[in-house]
C-alpha cells in the first residue's frame, strides 16, 4: 500500500470520526440551552386585563436533584392590593390566605372595603426532582393604574433551602438571577384597540420570556433534536471506523 492510499484511508476514518464529535457537541449545547428554560416560578398566562378579574397559576418547577420543593410563600403587592383571591385546592397540599387592613379603603359592588389578602401559602405538599407544580389562584378586581403585578415568591425545598424569586426584572436589563414571578396587565379587550394590546403584550412576553410554557415545549424538543443528532453521529462513526478497520 502506497503512502497516497495510507493518507486517503486516515482522511476517511477522521471524516465520520469528526461528525460524532460535531453531533455530540450539539447535542450537549442544545441540551444546556434547554435547561434553564423551566428554571424560574412564573406566572401562567402570563397576560390579564385591567379592571377585570383572572384565573392565574403559580408554576412552580423543582430545581434541585437532591431535594424537593415543601412550601410556597406567595406575597402580593401592597402597592395593589387585591381584594379578592381565592386559591383553588391542589391535591396534597394545605394552603392558607393571609389579610391585612388597608391604608385606605375601597368601593367595590358598593361595599367599602378595608382589608385585603397580603399572602398566599401552600405547605404540606411535595414538588420531587424533575417536576413542577401548579397553584391556581382567581383574583380581582385587578388594578388599572399599572402595567404589571409582581409576585414575590419564597420557595422552600425539604433541606431547608429558601430560594427567594423577588428580584426585579428591569426593561431591556440582564435578567436577574431570581426574578420576581410578574402579571402584566393589559387595556380592556373591547374592539381593535383592547385586541391589538393583547396581542401586543402577548408578542413581548414572548419575546422576553415571559411564558414559560413555550420556553419549556422548545426547549425540549430543541433537546431532543440535539440528542437524535448526537446519537446519530456516534453511531456512523464507531460503524465507519470499524469497516475501515476490517478493510
Amino acid at each position: 500500500m502506497n503512502i497516497n492510499t495510507t493518507m486517503s484511508a486516515v482522511k476517511r476514518t477522521r471524516r465520520p470520526l469528526r461528525l460524532a464529535v460535531v453531533g455530540t457537541a450539539v447535542a450537549s449545547g442544545v441540551l444546556l440551552l434547554a435547561g434553564p428554560a423551566s428554571a424560574h416560578v412564573s406566572v401562567q398566562p402570563g397576560t390579564a386585563e385591567k379592571g377585570g378579574y383572572s384565573t392565574v397559576s403559580i408554576k412552580v418547577p423543582n430545581e434541585k436533584d437532591n431535594a424537593s420543593t415543601v412550601k410556597l410563600e406567595l406575597d402580593l403587592d401592597p402597592k395593589h392590593p387585591l381584594v379578592s383571591v381565592m386559591p383553588q385546592a391542589v391535591p396534597g397540599w394545605d394552603v392558607k390566605v393571609e389579610k391585612t387592613k388597608l391604608d385606605k379603603p375601597v368601593q367595590m359592588h358598593g361595599k367599602t372595603i378595608d382589608e385585603a389578602v397580603s399572602k398566599v401559602v401552600w405547605t404540606g405538599g411535595k414538588i420531587e426532582p424533575g417536576q413542577f407544580q401548579q397553584f391556581p389562584l382567581s383574583v380581582g378586581q385587578l388594578p388599572t393604574d399599572t402595567g404589571e403585578l409582581v409576585f414575590k415568591a419564597l420557595q422552600t425545598y425539604s433541606d431547608d433551602d429558601v430560594v427567594r424569586w423577588i428580584d426585579p426584572s428591569k426593561p431591556g436589563g440582564e435578567e436577574p438571577e431570581h426574578p420576581a414571578p410578574v402579571l402584566k396587565l393589559v387595556d380592556k379587550a373591547d374592539g381593535k384597540n383592547g385586541k391589538e394590546a393583547t396581542a401586543q403584550a402577548a408578542a413581548s412576553e414572548s419575546e422576553d420570556g415571559g411564558s414559560s410554557d413555550g420556553s419549556d415545549t422548545t426547549a425540549r424538543a430543541l433537546g431532543i433534536v440535539g440528542i437524535v443528532v448526537g446519537a446519530a453521529g456516534v453511531a456512523f462513526g464507531v460503524l465507519a471506523g470499524r469497516r475501515r478497520t476490517t478493510a
